[in-house]
């Protein structure tokens, strides 16, 4: 009984918890309570699947700004380093998602603005299931645990502003011009196809070219010129992301249409005044095509028959 075993324990070991293991890697939180100035973020932005990290960060910091705020492109290339294309990319990601909205509005100026709406809790969002996601504090405590079953599926969720909007209009109609000649509307697409040189947002397809291009011959017809026609469906442009740009073009060809030109009469045709002429018979001055007698002399004969 008094035999040693060298490689027993001195004394039984105290089992350690998993989460308290002094080698468990991972992070931990070391929060304090907010109570001014913060925002709630759901974990279906901050952690999106598909989201980019850019446009993860950008949708937090857009619903963090106060309304009326700012967020077109040019306003937020000034205020982060990342550049116009980066953000522009990282705005469709949110549009695409849902946790963005663009409406175009018609100001009481006549003017054409775009109003960008944030959603905290897009619809892909609320038909989330609470029951698939668990706290860090339940992964700490017990991270090889069972997932218990997922709780029934919530009802339907009502319609709200951030709801999917209808299915995509047709384009408005343009004027028809008088003749439809082929080189008129030929003429009336290249002022179409030029638009993008002056502004890249101006990218036009086959189909929108050929819907408009009649509404451009109506102007040519009424002797506008093409640089004419192209100041004026390219000045004072709203700025940011044109969502339809040829819808913008169609009402532009409409309401700003100019009328007819004023009729002005042809030119009367110039009097043919004859050279002088010395008549044959009284050597009296007269205008004649050709030599001869004058209209005295004619008549005298004929008086004396």
């Amino acid at each position: 009984m008094d035999t040693q075993h060298p490689s027993a324990p001195s004394r039984a070991r105290s089992r350690i918890a998993g989460h308290d293991h002094p080698n468990r890697g991972g992070l931990i939180h070391d929060n304090s309570r907010h109570t001014a100035r913060f925002t709630v973020i759901g974990n279906h932005l901050a952690q999106h699947a598909d989201l980019s990290l850019l446009a993860i960060g950008l949708g937090t910091h857009i619903q963090s700004l106060p309304p009326g705020a700012r967020i077109d492109i040019k306003s937020l290339a000034a205020r982060f380093p990342e550049g116009v294309a980066r953000i522009a990319a990282a705005l469709r990601e949110l549009e695409k998602h849902g946790y963005l909205r663009r409406e175009r509005l018609r100001v009481p100026d006549g003017r054409i603005v775009t109003r960008t709406i944030s959603c905290n809790q897009p619809p892909a969002a609320r038909h989330h299931r609470p029951g698939h996601e668990s706290t860090d504090r339940e992964r700490e405590r017990g991270g090889d645990r069972p997932v218990r079953p997922a709780p029934a599926p919530d009802p339907a969720p009502a319609p709200s502003d951030c709801a999917p909007g209808p299915r995509r209009k047709a384009l408005p109609a343009v004027p028809s011009p008088s003749c439809s000649a082929p080189a008129l509307l030929q003429a009336a697409a290249d002022v179409l196809a030029d638009l993008r040189r002056h502004d890249t947002r101006l990218l036009l397809s086959t189909a929108d070219t050929t819907h408009l291009a009649p509404g451009v011959a109506t102007w040519l017809e009424r002797d506008v010129t093409p640089a004419a026609v192209r100041r004026a469906l390219t000045e004072g442009l709203p700025e940011g992301l044109l969502r339809r740009p040829a819808a913008l073009l169609a009402h532009r060809l409409t309401a700003l249409l100019p009328p007819p030109p004023p009729f002005v009469p042809p030119d009367p045709e110039p009097r043919v005044r004859h050279p002088f002429q010395n008549c044959d018979g009284c050597e009296r001055v007269f205008r004649s095509p050709e030599p001869g007698r004058c209209r005295d002399c004619r008549a005298a004969p004929r008086e004396g028959a």
